[in-house]
């Protein structure tokens, strides 16, 4: 997996440089690569009418669709250049709006043209098995009547939105196009708070784990926590001021009513901000906490160490000064001098033993 990752990351560098010397507004996608055919979403729906297409031809996209309904479309997968470039042409989309979209290394933005309101965002989640975060490059274009959604993915991260719209739950099937806009901006920020709950869950496991027996293992997911963190940061932060910007954006686009909206997602990236940043800190603690473990660890080792040590000096110093080879020793020929020196060696132990543990050193 790790020498897959790496494959990945030397391509889409590789694809980087490629790019240098093309004029600005070039669709170049810039990514992982991907063999799989882009699908294709199409929903129109209204208060009392719905209506719901998947295909591959991006043509399907261009049929005139009821003015009075709010019309979505949802592409999975932008590694197809040409379906990006179809669309730019037939609603008229800039060029340098086009190259973002397909450009996954962007970070997130929002951008204002004559016909169209441009987001581009980190789509992330956490991944169960692997323990780690994946980012997606989600771009969405408002125009009119229509929103189009594109996912780096094949994978279909709003399929819970589609399907709450087409069971007509809550008011979204009674408002417009900029309050869908919402609604996919408040499953974005959910799946942070989604991450958040599983790092503060770790880290609460990290931290017993810490206390009663820190190894390496520890250190290694402090560190990776370490990397999440900023990965929500460079992830939320920019968003944070595009979200910023859309409540108080004062284009035709974006309903004065939609901006309260708007407000709660923009006070949901503050929280947001705020559990990262105090997370983070909590996180920087344990590495602390692992270091001043680990030295009580070994000083304790030590310190058994020692006491054994304390206890045979004396011992060896008994044991050698009766180990000398001279004939005129006292004890040498007595019959009980063998006993004699084992009677001293046990008083002399059980002596250090009673003094150690009355000063408390183990």
């Amino acid at each position: 997996m790790k020498n897959q990752h790496l494959k990945y990351k030397n391509k889409k560098a590789k694809k980087v440089t490629e790019k240098n010397g093309l004029p600005p507004g070039s669709i170049y996608y810039i990514g992982n690569p991907n063999d799989n055919p882009s699908q294709i979403t199409i929903v129109s729906y209204s208060k009392d009418e719905f209506s719901e297409i998947k295909t591959l031809l991006v043509e399907d996209c261009f049929a005139e669709k009821d003015s009075c309904n709010v019309n979505w479309i949802n592409i999975d997968g932008i590694h197809n250049t040409d379906n990006i470039e179809k669309i730019g042409l037939h609603y008229k989309l800039h060029p340098l709006l086009l190259e973002d979209i397909v450009n996954t290394e962007q970070r997130p933005k929002l951008e204002e043209y004559d016909n169209a309101l441009f987001l581009t965002l980190k789509l992330l989640s956490y991944n169960t098995n692997t323990q780690e975060i994946d980012s997606e490059h989600v771009s969405f274009v408002l125009t009119g009547n229509t929103l189009i959604s594109f996912q780096e993915n094949n994978a279909d991260s709003f399929e819970l939105l589609r399907k709450r719209i087409e069971a007509g739950k809550g008011t979204i099937r009674a408002k417009g196009t900029d309050y869908l806009l919402y609604s996919l901006l408040d499953v974005v920020v959910d799946n942070y708070f989604s991450i958040i709950e599983n790092i503060s869950e770790t880290i609460e496991n990290l931290e017993e784990e810490l206390f009663e027996n820190p190894n390496q293992s520890s250190l290694q997911t402090i560190q990776n926590n370490k990397k999440d963190f900023l990965i929500l940061r460079k992830a939320i932060y920019p968003l944070r001021e595009s979200i910023y910007k859309l409540q108080n954006n004062d284009s035709n686009l974006i309903k004065e009513s939609t901006a309260k909206y708007f407000r709660d997602v923009y006070d949901h990236t503050i929280q947001i901000i705020e559990n990262i940043e105090n997370y983070r800190d909590i996180n920087l603690g344990l590495k602390d906490i692992y270091l001043s473990s680990i030295s009580l660890k070994m000083n304790r080792i030590m310190q058994v160490l020692t006491i054994i040590s304390t206890i045979f000096i004396p011992l060896t110093f008994i044991v050698g000064l009766y180990g000398m080879n001279f004939d005129f020793m006292p004890e040498l020929h007595w019959r009980y001098g063998y006993f004699f020196v084992w009677g001293v060696i046990v008083v002399v132990t059980i002596s250090l033993t009673i003094a150690f543990k009355r000063k408390k050193w183990f």
